[in-house]
Parts: C-alpha cells; sequence; structure tokens
C-alpha cells in the first residue's frame, strides 16, 4: 500500500487528505471518506480504508476545515452546510487524480458524515456509489432522543456562541457527554465509544462551537433522498440511540437504488474494529462494492 498526502482548497482554507493506493492495481476505483460528527480523519477511518486497500480499491480520506490537519480558524467548527462545501471540493480533487479511476467514485460516510453522503450524491450524479453507516439523515429524528430541557441549554448555548462571536469569544459546548450532561452526543454508548475511536495522540479536543445547534435540527438530507440515483448501501444499528435505524430506513425507501441492512449493534460498535458489529458492516459494503463496482483486484 501507498500513502500520497494530497490537499485541496474548499473556500478559502487547505483541507487535509490522503490518498491510500493499492499494491500492483492500475487506477483502482476510489472511495472517498470522511468522518463524522467533529472528528477528524485520523479517529478510526483508517481502520476500514485499509480493509478497502487490502481489496484493491483505492481510499482519499481528508479533514473537515477547521479539523485535524487542515487550515482554518475558529477551530472545532461544526457545520452541515460547511462540511457539504468541503464534500464538493474533496470529490473534485479526487477527479483531478491520475492515479485512479474517476469513473468509479464511491463516496463513503459515517454517522453525520454518512448524511452528507446522501446530500452530496443527490446534486453530483456521476457518483458511481454511495456507502453511509449510521447515517443522521434527520434532524428531527436525532433531536427527539434529546430530553426537553437539554435541548433548552443547548439553543441558550448556540445563542451564546452567535452573540459572542461578534466579539471575538465563541462559545464552546462538548462533543461527548453523559445522561444529563449538555453535549452534541451523550448516553452510554457514546461516552464509551466515541474516545474508542481516537487513537494516541490524535489531535482531537471535546469541544465545538456552540452555533452548530441551531443547525442540526435543520438538517435532514432525508429531504434529498429521492434524487439519489447511484446504487447505494445504508447500514444502521439495532441498538442505535444517536441516529435512529428507523430514520435511516426511512431514508433508504426513498432513495431510487438502495439496500439497507440492519446489524445488532449501537452507533459506536459499527465504527470500531474490535466489535462484532464492525465485521459484520464491513463485510457487507465490501459485498456492496464487488457487486457494483467489480473485484478490484
Amino acid at each position: 500500500m501507498t500513502s500520497i498526502d494530497t490537499s485541496f482548497e474548499s473556500h478559502g482554507e487547505r483541507c487535509a487528505g490522503t490518498l491510500m493506493l493499492p499494491a500492483k492495481v492500475a487506477r483502482p476505483p476510489v472511495i472517498v471518506m470522511a468522518h463524522g460528527f467533529g472528528a477528524p480523519r485520523a479517529a478510526g477511518l483508517a481502520a476500514f480504508a485499509e480493509r478497502f486497500v487490502a481489496e484493491g480499491y483505492a481510499a482519499y480520506l481528508f479533514d473537515y476545515r477547521n479539523f485535524g490537519d487542515s487550515s482554518g480558524r475558529p477551530r472545532h467548527w461544526v457545520s452541515p452546510r460547511r462540511h457539504l462545501q468541503d464534500w464538493a471540493s474533496a470529490v473534485a480533487h479526487v477527479r483531478t487524480l491520475v492515479q485512479i479511476d474517476t469513473q468509479r467514485l464511491v463516496l463513503w460516510g459515517t454517522s453525520f458524515s454518512g448524511g452528507h453522503v446522501i446530500q452530496t450524491a443527490a446534486l453530483d450524479p456521476q457518483v458511481r456509489a454511495v456507502i453511509a453507516q449510521v447515517p443522521h439523515v434527520s434532524g428531527i429524528a436525532s433531536m427527539k432522543q434529546i430530553p426537553i430541557g437539554i435541548s433548552l441549554r443547548m439553543t441558550l448555548a448556540a445563542l451564546r456562541d452567535v452573540l459572542g462571536d461578534m466579539l471575538g469569544r465563541p462559545h464552546y459546548s462538548p462533543i461527548v457527554g453523559r445522561p444529563g450532561e449538555l453535549a452534541a452526543l451523550t448516553g452510554d454508548d457514546a461516552s464509551h465509544g466515541y474516545p474508542k475511536l481516537l487513537p494516541p495522540g490524535a489531535k482531537w479536543e471535546n469541544r465545538m462551537l456552540s452555533r452548530v445547534f441551531f443547525e442540526v435540527p435543520l438538517y435532514s438530507p432525508i429531504r434529498h433522498a429521492s434524487k439519489v440515483s447511484a446504487p447505494s448501501l445504508i447500514v444502521a444499528g439495532r441498538d442505535d440511540t444517536i441516529t435512529p435505524a428507523s430514520a435511516a430506513k426511512r431514508a433508504a425507501g426513498r432513495m431510487k437504488n438502495c439496500t439497507f441492512h440492519l446489524v445488532e449493534g449501537n452507533h459506536f460498535q459499527l465504527q470500531l474494529p474490535d466489535e462484532e458489529a464492525f465485521a459484520t458492516s464491513l463485510a457487507i459494503q465490501l459485498d456492496f462494492l464487488r457487486r457494483h463496482l467489480g473485484a478490484a483486484t
């Protein structure tokens, strides 16, 4: 396997990216990958990418603006609107790379980015295939998991951030917290699962700009699902308390050519290599890739 650092520009900032190439495969299909809510590409994406590359596919992993190895201030700015812009810029960049087959380009997302790839594919008919794992597809469905008291505190934190930004004092909230705490992701699966995604020394802090609490309830990629023409795969976790499987199944039903799989496990078990749910989800994804792109090796 060969890894090549190849960054791109998105709206005036540099987004860091890495192209992973399989050995002895000329111009392989490429799988473009980015992470979920507040996570850099170092947080577990390689566990999937390395397995894809071992099967003969190329993988391109990138960090959003203001995260990981990318530039941008203030840091830790989670924003569906900005992430979607970065996805469009990443796909445009990958299509300039000579080492891969740009006609066989796959979008791959997990959690928050699982919604991003659905919406990106809806606007890009040249995408060859889409894989969305435990995807965020409905802001309303996700917000229903949050107690009303916490929702009110989220709104106040977002307002404080928007007003503070005008004075150069942005306000941050935790990404991960325990039940009853003010955080974007709470519950035992989040507090135990999210940190396991991070390798030692990862550039990550448990905080994000609070203004995202204004965006998440309005962000529902399911509204664009019917416009996705590429063959698609959605894999959901039966015990997912963050992005409900029922919403993911509804999104799959609206897509023209989508296969839906329900896997035993919670939101993070599907993303962690030492979990059985990870192996199950990966096997489903590899079978999907073989059927729609052919065997790369």
